[in-house]
């Protein structure tokens, strides 16, 4: 009996030679350097004490958690009045820690994230200027001043920009509506920086035109890769984000139809402002896009025909912090349909652990609103996150 109680003992069992080998074995696990020790050196902490080992023999090292930076939530405006810059706007601390892991031990810590009021938003319009979409385009022509005053209860501080696309131009045309005239094929262009001048935008999307298609599949996909990547051309800041794009069309599959079999990069390609590998990279797939706009905090809106919306649907429940919303010939409808798809969007608080180091692990408890937690292994979820509401993880 004796025996298989021993034998029990993982950390004598284990027959760890050093003490590295031992205190990897599990948690319970120490190891003593007394010179002279006779006993096994691994064991638990309390058996070596009553072997004889001393305190000061007794190697035992704890995780540890480490706060570095841990500045108060704050709001846009502070005493006096004045406004902050969106660098300095805190909605989560702590900002910085360190842990120190042991094998086999859990450490806990504790963030709270609170949603800025009057935080400042960048919001980029990419629309297809295929010819079908004439009477969107018009919709959208005075959809920087309208947004900005629509939106003047949720944020003092948005910029808007602009950018269009048609199609992967496999076939060189010049000029694809002939009799009529219209633009050669191109697949993305990015028309607008972004900005908080509303005139400009309208003066700038007033002189786009639509232009006919050589094939059914537009060149979305590219479109949204190149402006979610190129983060210095488009001029985004580390701010909400939101990316809305605008089509009559379902998404492409992929250029190997067209010969074209090099794999995206998911690398910036602009010159003057234009996309010059559409025929050299392939179509971006599904997970590229995903990986792209999460990692540059984009949220989607897809604004789309009812025709495609089942469509963009499915594609949103695969790409997180996006949703679909359905256009139509009201002109102040694509101004409700972005402010009806930010409050869908901002509402939820997601949190997200990048990959993670072999042998670690996360798991979270959400306290959201109304005491209502949730536990999981992967980021949670809070729904009806209002400004001024806090959620701790």
């Amino acid at each position: 009996m004796e025996k298989s109680k021993k034998n029990s003992n993982v950390c004598i069992s284990a027959n760890a030679k050093t003490c590295g080998e031992c205190i990897q074995i599990g948690p319970q696990c120490a190891w003593c350097k007394d010179p002279g020790f006779k006993p096994s050196r691994c064991d638990d902490k309390d058996s070596l004490e009553k072997a004889g080992c001393t305190q000061l023999g007794i190697e035992n090292p704890q995780g540890t958690v480490t706060i570095y930076e841990n500045k108060p939530v704050t709001n846009r405006k502070i005493d006096g009045g004045q406004n902050l810059r969106p660098d300095e706007i805190t909605q989560i601390h702590p900002q910085k820690l360190t842990l120190n892991l042991r094998s086999g031990e859990s450490q806990k810590f504790t963030l709270t994230f609170k949603r800025g009021e009057d935080y400042p938003i960048d919001l980029y319009f990419l629309m297809d200027l295929s010819d079908s979409m004439q009477s969107n385009l018009e919709n959208v022509k005075n959809l920087g001043t309208e947004l900005a005053k629509a939106m003047q209860h949720i944020t003092k501080d948005l910029r808007i920009g602009f950018g269009s696309l048609l199609e992967k131009p496999f076939i060189p045309v010049k000029n694809p509506c002939f009799p009529n005239d219209c633009s050669a094929p191109f697949s993305y262009r990015n028309v607008l920086n972004l900005t908080n001048n509303g005139t400009l935008f309208t003066q700038e999307v007033s002189k786009q035109k639509t232009s006919g298609n050589l094939e059914s599949s537009e060149a979305g996909f590219e479109a949204i890769m190149q402006a979610a990547v190129c983060t210095e051309v488009i001029g985004w800041r580390n701010v909400i984000r939101l990316l809305v794009f605008s089509t009559d069309a379902g998404f492409a599959g992929d250029g190997k139809l067209g010969g074209i079999v090099r794999p995206n990069k998911e690398k910036c390609h602009l010159e003057n402002n234009m996309y010059t590998k559409s025929n050299y990279f392939d179509t971006p797939t599904i997970s590229q896009l995903v990986d792209t706009l999460r990692d540059n905090n984009i949220k989607t809106i897809f604004a789309v025909t009812e025709q495609f919306r089942d469509a963009y649907q499915e594609l949103s429940a695969q790409i997180p912090e996006s949703t679909v919303g359905t256009l139509s010939i009201n002109p102040s409808s694509v101004v409700q349909l972005i402010i009806d798809a930010y409050y869908s969007l901002s509402s939820e608080v997601i949190l997200e652990n990048s990959k993670l180091p072999a042998g670690v692990s996360i798991s979270y408890v959400s306290h959201c609103k109304n005491g209502v937690s949730e536990k999981g292994e992967f980021g949670r979820k809070c729904p009806s996150v209002s400004f001024g509401d806090e959620v701790r993880e």
